[in-house]
């Protein structure tokens, strides 16, 4: 039965920046499909996610890690730590991502590192780390959180707009070299989303105003609204897509 295909019993899920926002939201979704799940977060305590994947009956385990600071070596160490902990990893979603906002003659080295750092640097690195326990196993799934910014340019967003562009061609080279070994890599692509990220574009009300006024849905998304492609994506009924880039914006693109 074809529902049967997007159940994720006994799947092990890594998610990055699991601890709120869209990271928690993919982290339920994941969970009420039956995945057990890892948050990766700089915090060192991450129970409001915890509790209410235990509480729909799921295993939960949280690593602290700051992804500006990780290394190869250091992202390798967590998925071997994931496999010990709870099993072999069947999906990654490399959720994980900050933003720096400032025209680009002003824009400081600092911003232009840290966000290429986490937004495509520990990307590539911990998907690198996946695959190698992946392979052997000839199955996974790897799910890149893109943006917009993946297909369009932005304001005064430039290591965003460069780290999203970038991981939507990193999405599609590592499908390519991965396919023929079983293993899936495709991204999302969030459109205008009500969290910590958008909330200064949201107090501009010139800018939300224009915002929404391109969004066919005329609403922002939200948090809950990434649970269902997700788990499209972790799941077998996804097992043909590969390299795909899904927008789930309300048809912002579309305008």
């Amino acid at each position: 039965m074809i529902l049967d295909e997007f159940k994720l019993d006994g799947r092990i899920a890594l998610i990055t920046g699991a601890s709120r926002g869209l990271g928690q939201a993919m982290a339920l979704g994941l969970a009420e499909a039956g995945a057990d799940i890892v948050g990766l977060d700089r915090s060192t305590s991450d129970e409001d996610t915890g509790s209410k994947v235990r509480a729909l009956g799921r295993r939960y385990y949280n690593i602290t890690a700051d992804l500006r600071q990780t290394s190869a070596a250091d992202l390798k160490s967590i998925v071997a730590e994931v496999e010990t902990a709870m099993g072999p990893l069947h999906i990654l979603v490399n959720n994980a991502g900050i933003i720096r906002r400032a025209p680009a003659i002003e824009f400081s080295e600092v911003d232009w590192d840290d966000v290429l750092h986490i937004n495509l640097r520990s990307v590539f690195f911990l998907s690198q780390a996946a695959a190698r326990a992946m392979l052997p196993r000839g199955s996974g799934k790897i799910i890149n959180i893109a943006s917009m910014l993946s297909f369009q340019g932005g304001i005064i967003v430039p290591s965003y707009t460069a780290a999203k562009s970038g991981l939507a061609g990193l999405t599609r080279a590592l499908a390519n070299e991965w396919a023929r070994h079983g293993i899936n890599v495709n991204a999302i692509a969030p459109g205008y989303m009500a969290t910590d990220n958008t909330a200064p574009l949201r107090a501009d009300s010139a800018r939300a105003e224009s915002i929404l006024g391109r969004i066919p849905a005329e609403r922002w998304g939200t948090p809950d609204d990434l649970k269902g492609s997700v788990v499209f994506l972790a799941s077998e009924a996804a097992q043909y897509l590969h390299g795909a880039i899904l927008p789930v914006d309300g048809g912002w693109l579309t305008r």
